[in-house]
């Protein structure tokens, strides 16, 4: 056991491509424990002994079907790590896969676990669909009602009225992450990590043809929505917008995706392993459910005052694009530029698999400090009904 408070290191990350969230994507005929079994086949390829770990920790937003009976224990059981390996699923919605990080690298700083573990997220939302659950937050209306729970595309346009975002500003940062992620995809950036599956080998939402045209052609994603009853509730929560101006599009909206994740996490002696970055410190925040995506950025501001580090300390913002108008919000509160924010692109362009985009988003924030030599990065995802999860992160490679 290691010592209380003992460092907590990422050892290795290896991840999916990002497939197509439909039945024509590459993964659909791949079900969500298949790809952690195939993640979990590359650790082991690459030199882990399942032997040594101590658990292993999965996010998954819908937990339900084929992503329910907690897929963490049976893709263990699976892969064939025996079964004194234990298994746990987690759910905070679309920062689950980073929470799973963030309560696993906390057990092992404390001493809960032994030295090594292992924490992702998986999501195929081609096969488990958004909202299948039925949970009570989204599809009961006397919930519904009570909590003001709106569509994560009208908190979207909420927020670009409220902070007086424009459409061209809006498509202006959807061609800025298209074309970055399509730079990564060339320049094979993810080549370490990336485990080919059902062959595909690389993220297949990426449109690396995207011009300023094409997106401006694009009608509004969710004006209908908002005509149908969804503008009313959101604006009886948040009056003051007066309206909502429906600016959101598919191409400043992240795509569904099916894929998944794993970090190898470890504390104290390492026993030679050689640790890629320290999980500095995490934090987790809350906000108004309505407004719901900006707590992926208070817990950022939460993570950096509990360290004493300032905006400019942080080389790399690797954070879920949970539609532009957030992104934009951030990148003006904190100051950061573009070759900070996302440097590979984000889930504007690679999609968003909800599960497993929090533990991608650790993953890349890692690659894109080794990458660049930088020394803090700092990993984030937003979710629904206001829930957010902050990771920090040193370089140590």
């Amino acid at each position: 056991m290691p010592d209380a408070a003992a460092d907590v290191h990422v050892l290795d990350y290896v991840r999916t491509p990002r497939g197509k969230g439909s039945p024509r994507g590459a993964l659909h005929g791949t079900s969500p424990v298949e790809l952690l079994v195939t993640l979990q086949h590359a650790l082991v390829a690459r030199g882990l002994d399942p032997s040594q770990v101590e658990d292993v920790m999965i996010g998954a937003a819908s937990q339900v079907d084929e992503q329910g009976a907690n897929p963490a224990r049976t893709a263990n059981l699976l892969a064939g790590w025996g079964h004194e390996v234990p298994g746990g699923t987690l759910n905070r919605f679309c920062a689950s896969g980073i929470d799973a990080v963030a309560q696993t690298a906390a057990r092992l700083r404390a001493g809960d676990l032994g030295r090594l573990a292992v924490a992702g997220g998986v999501e195929s939302t081609s096969r488990v669909a958004m909202f299948s659950d039925r949970g009570p937050l989204f599809c009961d209306p006397a919930t519904v009602r009570a909590v003001g729970s709106v569509h994560m595309g009208i908190a979207a346009d909420l927020n670009a009225t409220l902070e007086g975002f424009t459409r061209a500003e809006l498509d202006a940062y959807g061609l800025e992450s298209q074309h970055k992620a399509a730079a990564a995809v060339a320049e094979r950036r993810a080549a370490r990590s990336l485990v080919p599956v059902a062959g595909l080998g690389h993220d297949e939402l990426v449109r690396p043809a995207t011009t300023p045209e094409t997106l401006a052609a694009l009608e509004p994603a969710f004006a209908a929505l908002g005509a149908a009853g969804q503008d009313a509730l959101a604006l009886a929560a948040h009056p003051e917008a007066g309206r909502i101006d429906h600016l959101h599009t598919v191409g400043t909206s992240p795509a569904l995706a099916d894929g998944a994740a794993l970090l190898v996490l470890g504390a104290g002696d390492l026993g030679g392993r050689r640790p890629r970055a320290r999980v500095v410190a995490a934090a987790t925040a809350s906000a108004d459910p309505v407004l719901m995506l900006t707590a992926g950025q208070t817990a950022i501001e939460r993570v950096l005052a509990r360290t004493g580090l300032t905006p400019d300390d942080i080389d790399v913002y690797a954070f879920a694009e949970a539609f532009a108008a957030l992104c934009l919000r951030l990148r003006r509160d904190l100051g950061v530029g573009p070759e900070r924010l996302n440097p590979g692109g984000g889930t504007l362009a690679t999609g968003h698999a909800f599960g497993a985009t929090g533990a991608i988003m650790v993953g890349e924030c890692v690659e894109e400090l080794e990458r660049a030599g930088g020394r803090y990065g700092v990993a984030a995802v937003s979710g629904a009904a206001g829930l957010g999860v902050a990771v920090l992160l040193e370089r140590t490679e």
